[in-house]
């Protein structure tokens, strides 16, 4: 068996030695984002998103060996180790073959089989299976010993049956085979429970479908898996059974061909025949439609981590406005609209609370207030939640903008979702003390239009509602995903040390809640940081969490210019060599384009740096703390269409992306539900991924198929000349119509709300959140 590395070498079409340098560094405490950015001569150039695989693959290969050393001490303890057998066990490639080898010699309770064997029947068994010419009760006769508990021939012969069937259904091989056989022919029938039609009436388009288990979508596959947990539907693989039930199955032949058991009219053929039936009906069929359904969850929840994973860097990567004086407005009717005024550092710097809207109606007032506040803190943007009142609130800001175009406020509707949580939670009492949890919302809102990314990880991300039935998926993967993703993002941004709160520094390479505390505490206690160096001198924060994060931290204004840059400490030795080359100071090269251009990397390497680190560090110089995030644009909604009432079929309009699946993406066209554009609806072409055309995020220009005012159903369409109506008819972007049709039909647009759960909105400027997915998807009734 090759070595772990070799094998994740061949998956990542890499060299072994690149692999062995990666698992080196993180066995040695290196996280993903510096291995990526500042050991590339180590590792070959291995990018982040291979080592985010490699890590994964190494933590499974490195479960299966810790697994494989357990079996094969348990099996050479029952002193039934033979070679062939550890040889088979030393080259299983998965967690599923591995299990299937050791179900024969695994510890259980005693069988029907093993009271069979201690009851002297095996030879009877063996003597059956390797002569069939021989007649099972007359055989069986000997073997009756009423003080074994053999009583008669029957029971003598159900005991050798019982040996078989488990001979049979222990065999890894023959159930590897079956267990790709079913998993390629099997359907996934789906029922509803007697008396469960009313109260899980969500589940309706499940209540009597089917379809090939190895094609269900991971959207249908946890709808299906969800509504069998609320106890609402049954589910049950199925596949074509001959119409003569004296004929053994496809899955029973293959076993009977196993083993040698064939129907040639001998005496015994007929009794081993049933043991082959029932070693399939019994035994095999069950453990294997458990392995299969297991199989199809995990598969599942993985695609769903998958495309939440996706979403949450499409939205932690969205376009900040950047550092502009922001007003942010948290819509409400009754309860008024919180606001707050925010410095383009982040802080706040006023709040209040004005009633533009029912019952109270002070419409002048608040425009007045809002003009005061632009006035007197030099507002340039306004951010708008996009929950309840958010049309009303924007058209309370046009009015601001008309009756006061001397102040030049631009107007953002963002997303609100997540924010309520965010006000609530422990960290906001913390870094807002003196706020009303009301208000807390508003600065949220305006410091996620500045910068989204910052903002954000201060949320579960799993209440920033990007996701795909993330309700349904393994808690565990899919933190761990997501923890990733973020740490990723911010390390690919970088972060300001002097401003960063504790939650952002926390993501840095490196350092975790602890450190980030204790970086904060020092900078609370003795001003901001001047130098990179002195990070050193924060409690607990040694030379090699220095190492790890300090190429990742800003220092905008420092003593060295170079502190703003991504360029590592460790290499300043190499930026002084191409200072002492080009005869020029750091501030003066800083931005010399023709300069910096004009030179050779291979001419300032040395034993530590290569020529990917010194390219790297020739382009940090020319553009030093680069944004690798897009410019800032924003959508503009058309006036007049605020309701799904005022939509029309046919009708253009312009929006955000606020959520993509599998199926489609979800847009924003502020009328408080969300529209869909089926994947087989976002090019003129064939779309396999819809993270092909479309992100969180994206500015997008659609066309209204289909307005369903009754179910809140908008079907939007990214082709312009499809027309109203085009949801119909066949279209040949799709590979399974009937099912592109359905999922389309199915789709329930949500409203936008200011909660923390999945079922938030998502906004015009940052790409927002919408509800994790649709709550329902079809399944084809077809059988």
């Amino acid at each position: 068996m090759p070595s772990i590395e070799a094998r994740i070498a061949t998956e990542l079409n890499a060299r072994e030695a690149q692999v062995k340098a990666a698992v080196e560094l993180l066995d040695g405490g290196a996280t993903v984002p510096f291995i990526a950015r500042y050991r590339k001569e180590v590792t070959g150039g291995l990018d982040d998103t291979q080592l985010r695989t490699l890590d994964e693959r190494l933590r499974y290969l490195r479960e299966l060996e810790e697994r494989r050393t357990a079996i094969l001490k348990s099996v050479e303890e029952q002193g039934k180790l033979t070679p062939e057998l550890e040889k088979d066990i030393r080259f299983a490639d998965n967690k599923a073959r591995l299990e299937d080898l050791y179900l024969p010699y695994k510890p259980k309770r005693r069988t029907k089989a093993q009271i069979a064997r201690e009851a002297g029947l095996e030879p009877l068994a063996d003597m059956l299976l390797g002569d069939p010419t021989k007649t099972p009760e007359t055989e069986a006769a000997a073997f009756i010993d009423a003080e074994k508990g053999v009583a008669d021939t029957k029971a003598a012969l159900d005991g050798a049956m019982q040996i078989l069937m488990e001979r049979f259904a222990e065999d890894a091989d023959l159930i590897g085979r079956l267990r790709d056989f079913v998993w390629e022919n099997a359907r996934l029938v789906s029922k509803v429970v007697e008396g469960k039609a009313d109260a899980g009436a969500k589940f309706s388009d499940y209540f009597d479908a089917a379809e090939p288990i190895a094609k269900i979508p991971s959207h249908r596959a946890l709808a299906l898996f969800r509504g069998q947990k609320e106890e609402v539907l049954t589910l049950a693989l199925v596949m074509d059974e001959p119409e003569d039930r004296k004929t053994l199955n496809t899955a029973e032949t293959t076993i009977a061909a196993k083993f040698g058991v064939s129907d040639q009219k001998r005496a015994a053929d007929a009794w081993l025949q049933d043991v082959v039936r029932w070693t399939w009906r019994v035994k095999a069929k069950l453990h294997i439609e458990i392995e299969l359904m297991t199989k199809l969850r995990q598969a599942a929840e993985e695609e769903a981590v998958r495309v939440f994973a996706a979403n949450l860097k499409d939205i932690l990567m969205a376009a900040p406005a950047g550092g502009r004086a922001t007003l942010g407005l948290d819509p409400g009717i009754r309860t008024g609209v919180k606001v707050a005024v925010i410095a383009a550092t982040g802080k706040v710097l006023e709040t209040t609370t004005i009633y533009p809207h029912e019952p109270r109606r002070d419409w002048d007032q608040s425009i007045a207030v809002l003009a005061a506040l632009a006035h007197r803190h030099k507002v340039e943007l306004v951010a708008i939640g996009n929950g309840t009142a958010s049309r009303e609130t924007d058209r309370l800001v046009i009015d601001l903008q008309k009756r006061h175009p001397e102040l030049k406020l631009a107007k953002i509707v963002v997303s609100e979702a997540g924010a309520s949580v965010y006000s609530a939670s422990e960290y906001a009492s913390k870094e807002l003390p003196e706020l009303d949890v009301s208000l807390r919302g508003a600065v949220s809102i305006a410091r996620r239009l500045q910068d989204p990314l910052a903002e954000l990880v201060k949320i579960d991300p799993k209440s920033i509602g990007v996701g795909q039935y993330q309700h349904d998926v393994n808690e565990f993967r899919l933190a761990r995903a997501l923890d990733a993703v973020i740490e990723d993002c911010v390390n690919a941004v970088g972060v300001e040390v002097n401003t960063a709160s504790a939650k952002l520094l926390a993501r840095v390479s490196g350092l975790g809640e602890s450190l980030a505390q204790n970086v904060v505490a020092f900078r609370d206690q003795n001003g901001p940081f001047k130098t990179r160096q002195e990070l050193l001198s924060v409690s607990r924060l040694g030379p090699k969490a220095f190492e790890q994060c300090a190429g990742f931290l800003r220092i905008g204004d420092g003593d060295d210019p170079l502190d703003s840059s991504s360029v590592h400490p460790e290499a300043y030795p190499v930026v002084r060599r191409i200072l002492a080359y080009t005869k020029s100071e750091v501030k003066a090269l800083i931005g010399d384009t023709k300069v910096l251009r004009s030179l050779k990397p291979e001419e300032f390497t040395d034993e530590q740096f290569g020529v990917p680190t010194v390219t790297d560090i020739i382009k940090e110089l020319e553009k030093p703390g680069r944004d690798p995030r897009p410019e800032f644009k924003t959508a503009t909604f058309k006036d007049g269409v605020e309701e799904m009432i005022d939509l029309q079929p046919g009708m253009m309009l312009e929006g955000v992306v606020t959520n993509v699946t599998n199926f489609g993406a979800f847009v924003d066209i502020g009328v408080h539900q969300d529209g869909l554009v089926h994947v087989s609806a976002l090019a003129d072409r064939f779309v396999k991924d819809p993270r092909e055309v479309v992100k969180s995020g994206d500015v997008v220009k659609v066309k209204v198929l289909e307005v369903d005012l009754k179910r809140k159903r908008i079907s939007l369409t990214m082709r312009m000349s499809d027309q109203p109506g085009a949801a119909k008819r066949e279209n040949a972007n799709s590979n399974d119509r009937p099912l592109a049709q359905r999922d389309r039909k199915f789709m329930t647009a949500q409203p936008a709300r200011s909660n923390g759960n999945a079922g938030g909105n998502a906004g015009s400027a940052m790409g927002g959140a919408l509800a994790a997915a649709f709550a329902k998807a079809g399944l084809d009734k077809r059988k």
